[in-house]
């Protein structure tokens, strides 16, 4: 009995020595993605430069073209897109976990929609209160959230009736779009391209605005793994084991939408990472949020920032949004999750 035990422990510890040494492989795997993809946005364009060009202008900053290509262009386009991958692909795996629900996604659930509505009243009816778009965009968001849990609750939360009170609150927030943009039709043509989804014309004002709802979302996605792997066992386990379950579900969402306007409030409706990204980090790295957290951080700027690059490059001179980069990876996938689990 004793050599079985001996045995049986040492085929755990075989288990978890491997399931480690898999899960330290897929996150170097996504970190070179990451890496890969902000450097493939720093060279492709209408102008190409090389990696040996970027880190030569990197070391030595001048005033000739390639210079100023490289830092007054690319490189805060690639910095807000890896940004908003990695806020996007967070607030996906927070709301996939605190509402049990792989389908839950801060685009298609109206979280994004409620932030979109707040930052398209601002750019239209106020613009000159740009800068409080994105504190505009959580409170949307927040409320867009508390509306869905409302009209999802009845003696409990259950994944199919948060779908579909999302899908509704979704429409009616994008129907208040419509119409602020139907009847300020003078005035919607940053608002239009907002709409869809895109980095062009990204500066460094904008990393600016989002790199510290970034950082401060980052830190509290990371410091929440543990409870949001302790929610994915159900309320009752949650309860007994001593987690205020309502609570904690009402301040998790809340760095979901902090993190998702954020993002919303500097790109614009940027659909389907928060669905893509996790999905594709789960089924490699497992459903543990201490390693999923920072996996789909580093797939999400892969991405966003892929995604992008091929948008500039592909229609070339005419440069496609990355929203519509991102439907077109984005829906086959959520129609592969709809058949799968409901």
């Amino acid at each position: 009995m004793e050599n079985k035990q001996a045995e049986d422990l040492q085929s755990a510890e075989r288990l978890g020595v491997g399931r480690g040494a898999w899960r330290a492989g897929v996150l170097l795997l996504f970190l070179a993605l990451a890496l890969a993809g902000s450097f493939l946005s720093l060279t492709k364009g209408s102008s190409v430069i090389t990696m040996r060009q970027i880190a030569d202008i990197l070391l030595h900053p001048g005033t000739d073209p390639q210079s100023q290509i490289i830092w007054n262009i690319r490189m805060p386009r690639t910095i807000v897109g890896a940004l908003v991958g990695v806020n996007l692909s967070l607030s996906g795996a927070i709301l996939q976990a605190i509402m049990r629900n792989p389908l839950a996604d801060p685009h298609i659930i109206g979280i994004s929609s409620g932030a979109g509505l707040a930052g398209v009243a601002i750019m239209i009816l106020f613009p000159a209160l740009e800068y409080l778009i994105t504190p505009a965009a959580f409170i949307g968001a927040m409320l867009a959230a508390v509306c869905i849990y409302i009209l999802a609750w009845k003696n409990g939360i259950k994944p199919v009736r948060i779908i579909l009170a999302g899908v509704a609150v979704s429409a009616f927030l994008s129907a208040g779009i419509s119409g602020l943009m139907i009847f300020y039709s003078d005035r919607v043509h940053g608002a239009l391209m907002w709409m869809v989804g895109g980095l062009a014309a990204r500066s460094w004002p904008h990393v600016q605005i989002i790199l510290p709802y970034a950082a401060i979302g980052m830190l509290l996605a990371l410091a929440s793994a543990a409870y949001l792997n302790i929610l994915q066992l159900g309320d009752e386990m949650a309860r007994g084991l001593g987690i205020n379950v309502e609570v904690t579900r009402v301040l998790l969402t809340a760095v979901a939408a902090l993190l998702a306007a954020s993002a919303v409030s500097v790109v614009g409706l940027l659909g389907f990472v928060g669905l893509v990204v996790p999905h594709a980090a789960r089924l490699l790295i497992g459903s543990d949020y201490r390693y999923l957290l920072p996996a789909s951080a580093l797939l999400g700027i892969a991405i966003v920032t892929l995604s992008d690059t091929f948008a500039r490059v592909v229609f070339a001179p005419i440069e496609l949004p990355v929203g519509i980069i991102m439907a077109f990876l984005g829906a086959p996938f959520f129609l592969f999750l709809l058949r799968r689990e409901i």
